[in-house]
């Protein structure tokens, strides 16, 4: 599970880079009911703050942002940040184990952190927060909110590697049913299976020359819903589309995979437990 008392190699927030700030806005808080705030500005003012992000809430409680695509090529996406206390250090890291760097160690605000956007060895982004006055998400794991994250990528193995160098993270890999291949579930270093935030999926089918043109490996959010299928009938009202589901997961709930209307993926699910 995903919590705010964030441990180095942790997932503590999550962005989403849209060309219409203004129509993922609309689009978000029709399906989730997330209130948008002009980034360190009030929540009373539904405007954005000059550089366009803007900082989604629920019920008053920071979930993620938004903010304009920043990068020439880039397509819409969810970026997951990762806990560190030493984002220049983390970046290096990152170089050494065969990653890139795409947005250099900077700055956020005034005090609010310091960020760096990388890449890892297959081409999934990614990005890590050393958190200032802003530690990071203010609620997770409940409807709404963050619950999970997933790695979709080329080489499982592989992105263990890069990221058991980066973060130290321990694994646990899974059987899926009916012979679907093996899901790897992640924890942080030093922790138990109740702080276990995510997993990753090795489908090399998806990428290279069988796989859609353009198509690389990408790290995706799963938000939290009382109810799947009318989250799902929210979703495809307001513009998005469905790729897959909704469906029953044995021992994990009902849940959907989604796209909003500029194409950025998520996942919706209905906990087993909430069931």
């Amino acid at each position: 599970m995903i919590t705010t008392d964030f441990v180095p190699g942790s997932p503590c927030w999550l962005d989403l880079g849209a060309p219409d700030v203004d129509a993922a806005v609309a689009f978000y808080r029709a399906v989730f009911d997330w209130q948008p705030e002009a980034f360190g500005g009030d929540a009373a003012n539904e405007g954005r703050h000059a550089s366009g992000y803007t900082i989604f809430r629920l019920q008053g409680k920071a979930v993620g942002a938004v903010g304009p695509l920043s990068e020439d090529g880039a397509r819409s996406a969810w970026t997951v940040y990762f806990h560190t206390p030493d984002a220049a250090a983390a970046a290096k890291a990152a170089q050494e184990a065969g990653g890139a760097v795409r947005v250099a160690p900077a700055q956020a605000g005034t005090n609010e952190g310091r960020f760096a956007q990388l890449t890892d060895p297959q081409g999934a982004e990614f990005a890590v927060w050393q958190p200032g006055e802003y530690p990071g998400v203010e609620t997770a794991d409940g409807p709404g909110a963050l619950g999970w994250i997933e790695l979709m990528t080329s080489d499982s193995a592989a992105a263990q590697r890069f990221y058991g160098a980066l973060f130290g993270w321990t694994t646990q890999d899974m059987a899926l049913p009916g012979g679907g291949g093996t899901y790897t579930l992640v924890t942080p270093q030093g922790y138990g299976e109740e702080r276990m935030f995510g997993g990753i999926m090795g489908v090399p089918d998806m990428f290279g020359p069988g796989g859609p043109p353009g198509a690389k490996p990408y790290w995706h959010p799963v938000f939290g819903t009382a109810d799947c299928d009318a989250t799902v009938a929210l979703v495809t009202s307001n513009g998005g589309g469905l790729t897959m589901g909704p469906e029953d997961a044995e021992g994990v709930g009902r849940l959907a995979v989604c796209t909003d209307p500029a194409g950025a993926d998520f996942v919706v699910l209905t906990p087993a437990e909430a069931r």
